[in-house]
């Protein structure tokens, strides 16, 4: 955690007190004593610490989900989270090597980086149909191996075959997530949000956890849980880019010069939004759409330079899908058939509304924010209850997905057999039944000439029975009482089954419940509506994800590039701004809630009414650390191992300086690298820096891959050396962004989040005092700590009347 710092003026190199110390940013808690208790009062949670400062367990007073911006719940693991840097460090070997650039150089970060957004989308493109490929493979051979046996009358064979495959491949979904990436479980879209708003949680983009996404969602969804790919999908398009611009690695000698550039945070933020944009066009083949998504509804910081460079790894994308799925139409792919990826064109329908069509949009786009409002509650309780489950180690993980599978196997299976055998149409224009293949007129246990419609629902991959529905021309296909039992279905399903330890998304679930009480709207008004049912289907869709995911224009792109029908495009936005509209008087999105949950400190685009209350002065709070500009060593030593701080300020005093200035501030990483390289005095001497410089460059402090930082832990030194000394000037951010102690909370929090900070200094407002008050971090702007120093302010008492600041 960053420095927590105190509202009155303290002496230097004072260590924090354990009890009433309120670290501020979000870091790993090194530096407790062994066996030391940390109380977390807004929480109601003891944490306890061994010596170098992990976790070692939670004791819950009061179950809830931790909402403190200290450690946070993933993959329902509790985990300490950091802050990123996504702030320039303006120090002197920052400018040394600006000033000493050339155009070669210039010209080779530009190349470096379009060269990356190439690969991220070509490696996205790639993993996105091999993806595909696999699931229709193998759900595919499910499927016929299920039917066969049907064909044949062995009914209780066929279901032992067909869930006991599903139960096969769901648990070793589960175990791969469980013993290897618990970070991979569920969506992974909140988490990259997260990320990209500042905040970095351990292994979300971890290498481990790009494998399990990957691995992990094909087991999952081939094993018919009601879940996406979608989802993980952006996930995975983050981890590839994360990977990539790590910098190269020089422990597998896989780093040049080149590579040196996207050592930092704020390059790698810029990767990973073109990444999630790649995610969102691999799984639903739509590239703008892909770029809307990560303008909407993941990045936090956007820019026009951005904007071109996701929206070329978009196209890369859609180029990659388009070639690899154009090869795999000659019966080379086995069982992929129409590809995997939901694509339904519903170019051909002359959509023409009146009057009546536009009431029953607006009926539909009411159904769909309460619908969506409820999910969202739902989903919330689940997952509560699920982290109870989750948090007792793998095998409950692991227990609880095969009992999930094991109910979504009996609902798939069974329900078909409660919907009456319909005899094909003579006009059908494709094969009835549908016997091999996929399809709308399953078989199931139907005689020859007659078709089960729930079973085309049911008993088929999720994709196509998205799109089954969507189709048109198949007003009388369906019963009645089969669509009702499917959405009722499909939607308990779609709650029970997100929170268990597999990549699972809910786009797919989402689509699948919205297209079919969609579908029944437009057949209940059939006699005085004049659109098809499928594009009522198309219109339930996106009337429950706008009640779900609070997203407009991205899911309006998205769904009419799935569906190829431009003449849809009013309806499609105002079902979703009704949808929308209506399901935010009740909650909030449902990423936004499981960020909440997850403890993820998301720092929101507007500032909550409350802060207009405080100013910053008001919440700094712990003792203040700061560093003479020639500090000695000992103290820094000290200093770093007995707190989790990441800033600290840097003040020279006489007589460096005739009176108390303010130098900048320097990070924890910085003063690492400089201990490790051990260049000391032995005198409190100010050189300028340039006793450093000599020794160091700018990139020799540039950020390490994950997990591969310098700990203090990792340092050792003599007593001859913890009483020397050594210079900061020359690694000091001598310009931070700083704030006056009078300026409201909610002016500084929206800086704050604009800019993208992780400290933010507070100076004084009047002359003679320390030119230092405190520091700002994220921490400082979470309701909970808030209230927690001001108990009669409660922020809860005005979420209701949020709006923007």
């Amino acid at each position: 955690m960053d420095g927590g710092q105190s509202p009155r003026p303290q002496q230097h190199h004072r260590m924090p007190e354990r009890e009433g110390n309120n670290n501020h940013d979000i870091e790993g808690m090194d530096g407790a004593a062994e066996g030391d208790w940390w109380q977390n009062s807004s929480s109601n949670a003891l944490l306890r610490y061994d010596d170098r400062g992990s976790i070692c367990e939670p004791l819950m007073r009061k179950r809830t989900i931790n909402t403190t911006s200290q450690i946070a719940i993933v993959g329902a693991n509790i985990c300490p989270i950091e802050s990123l840097d996504y702030e320039v460090v303006e120090n002197n070997l920052f400018k040394q090597d600006w000033r000493s650039r050339k155009k070669k150089h210039i010209f080779q970060y530009i190349i470096m980086k379009w060269t990356l957004v190439l690969l991220i989308g070509l490696l996205t493109g790639l993993v996105g149909f091999f993806n595909n490929l696999a699931v229709e493979n193998i759900a595919g051979l499910k499927l016929l191996i299920t039917s066969d046996l049907m064909l044949k009358e062995r009914y209780f064979t066929a279901f032992l075959a067909y869930g006991g495959s599903n139960l096969v491949l769901a648990a070793a979904a589960a175990a791969i997530c469980a013993y290897i990436a618990p970070a991979a479980a569920g969506s992974g879209i909140p988490e990259v949000k997260a990320y990209l708003n500042g905040v970095d949680a351990y292994s979300i983009l971890a290498p481990s956890t790009l494998f399990v996404k990957i691995f992990g969602s094909i087991l999952g969804v081939s094993a018919g849980f009601v879940l996406g790919k979608e989802g993980p999908m952006v996930h995975t398009g983050a981890c590839i880019a994360n990977l990539l611009g790590q910098g190269g690695s020089r422990k597998y000698h896989l780093t040049c010069n080149w590579l040196r550039y996207f050592k930092n945070d704020r390059d790698r933020r810029d990767l990973i939004t073109c990444g999630c944009a790649a995610g969102v066009a691999a799984a639903f083949r739509a590239p703008v759409g892909g770029v809307l998504f990560a303008l909407e509804e993941a990045a936090s910081w956007w820019r026009s330079a951005l904007l071109w460079r996701a929206f070329f790894t978009t196209a890369v994308v859609a180029v990659v899908l388009r070639t690899l799925i154009e090869f795999c139409r000659s019966g080379k792919c086995g069982l992929f058939g129409q590809g995997g990826l939901i694509m339904f064109d519903l170019s051909s329908t002359v959509a023409t509304y009146s009057s009546p069509d536009l009431l029953a949009i607006i009926l539909l786009g009411i159904i769909g924010g309460i619908f969506g409002g409820l999910f969202n509650f739902l989903l919330d309780k689940i997952l509560r209850i699920y982290s109870i489950i989750n948090e007792r180690g793998a095998p409950s993980k692991i227990l609880l997905t095969i009992i999930v599978s094991v109910i979504t196997s009996m609902c798939s299976y069974g329900l078909p057999w409660l919907a009456s055998c319909t005899q094909c149409p003579e006009d059908a224009v494709e094969q009835c039944p549908t016997v091999g293949r996929s399809g709308n007129y399953k078989n199931f246990q139907c005689p020859p000439g007659y078709y089960n419609g729930m079973a085309s629902l049911f008993f088929n991959t999720n994709d196509d029975a998205i799109r089954n529905l969507f189709s048109t021309g198949t007003a009388t296909e369906y019963h009645m009482s089969s669509l009702f039992i499917f959405f009722v279905a499909i939607y308990c399903l779609g709650l029970v089954t997100y929170g268990i330890a597999v990549p699972s998304g809910l786009f797919i679930p989402v689509i699948l419940a919205g297209a079919t009480y969609g579908r029944i709207v437009g057949t209940l008004l059939g006699s005085i509506s004049s659109l098809d049912p499928g594009l009522f289907a198309l219109l339930g869709a996106a009337s429950f994800l706008g009640g779900t995911m609070r997203m407009t224009v991205s899911v309006c792109v998205i769904l009419l590039e799935l569906t190829n029908d431009l003449q849809m495009l009013p309806l499609v936005m105002l079902v979703l701004l009704i949808s929308k509209t209506i399901a935010d008087s009740f909650n909030k999105g449902v990423y936004d809630q499981i960020v909440v949950m997850k403890g993820l400190p998301y720092m929101e685009a507007h500032a909550e009414p409350y802060m207009r209350h405080l100013v910053a002065g008001d919440v700094v709070t712990g003792p203040l650390i700061t560093f003479s500009g020639v500090e000695k060593v000992g103290d820094i030593v000290t200093a770093l191992r007995i707190t989790g701080h990441n800033g600290f300020p840097v003040v020279d005093e006489p007589p460096l300086t005739e009176v108390p200035e303010l130098v900048g501030l320097v990070i924890r990483s910085h003063l690492l690298v400089l201990l490790k390289g051990k260049m000391f005095m032995k005198e409190p001497v100010k050189m300028s820096g340039s006793f450093v410089m000599e020794r160091f460059g700018a990139f020799d402090f540039a950020k390490a891959g994950s997990g591969k930082g310098l700990k203090i832990e990792d340092l050792h030194f003599t007593d001859e050396e913890m009483q020397m000394y050594v210079d900061l000037h020359a690694i000091a951010n001598t310009s931070p962004y700083t704030v006056v102690e009078t300026m409201s909370l909610a002016k500084a929090a929206l800086l704050f989040r604009e800019l993208g900070l992780r400290h933010l200094l507070v100076v004084p407002k009047t002359p003679y005092r320390p030119p230092i008050v405190g520091i700002l971090t994220r921490h400082d702007f979470v309701a909970e700590h808030i209230h927690d120093l001001f108990p009669s302010l409660n922020p809860h008492n005005f979420h209701s009347a949020s709006m923007g600041g």
